[in-house]
C-alpha cells in the first residue's frame, strides 16, 4: 500500500503534510504536490494533515493506477520538498473543483470548463 496525492491538491497545495512526513517523500510542482510511491512507508500521518482531503491510500482510491502513475512520474521530475510553506492565496476558490489536474497540469481541458 502507498498513499497518493490526488486532484484536489491542484491549486490548493497545502504543505502541512510535508511537515509531518518522516521520510520526506513529497515532491513539489508549480500547482501541486505528489508522493513518491517507492519512498512512502505507508504510515498515513500525512492524511489528517491535508485540509483539502487530497491524500488517499491507494486501496481507497477509485483511480489508484492513474494517480499512482501521476505521483510516480512527477516525483521523478520535481524537487523534493521537506518544509511547510504557505498555500496559494486563492486556494479556497479551488478547493473541491473537479478535474483540476487535467486543466492545470495536463492542460488537456480548458480551465473555463472546470469552473
Amino acid at each position: 500500500m502507498t498513499y497518493l496525492v490526488t486532484d484536489n491538491c491542484v491549486k490548493c497545495k497545502h504543505t502541512t503534510c510535508v511537515a509531518v512526513c518522516p521520510v520526506d517523500c513529497f515532491y513539489e510542482g508549480e500547482d501541486m504536490l505528489v508522493i513518491n510511491p517507492d519512498e512512502c512507508i505507508d504510515c498515513g500521518v500525512c492524511v489528517p494533515e491535508c485540509p483539502a482531503d487530497a491524500i488517499v491510500a491507494d486501496v481507497d482510491c477509485e483511480d489508484a493506477d492513474y494517480w499512482e502513475s501521476i505521483n510516480r512520474k512527477h516525483s521523478e521530475e520535481w524537487q523534493n520538498i521537506v518544509e511547510e510553506k504557505d498555500p496559494p492565496e486563492d486556494y479556497e476558490i479551488w478547493d473541491g473543483v473537479p478535474n483540476k489536474y487535467k486543466a492545470f497540469i495536463e492542460k488537456s481541458i480548458p480551465i473555463k470548463e472546470i469552473l
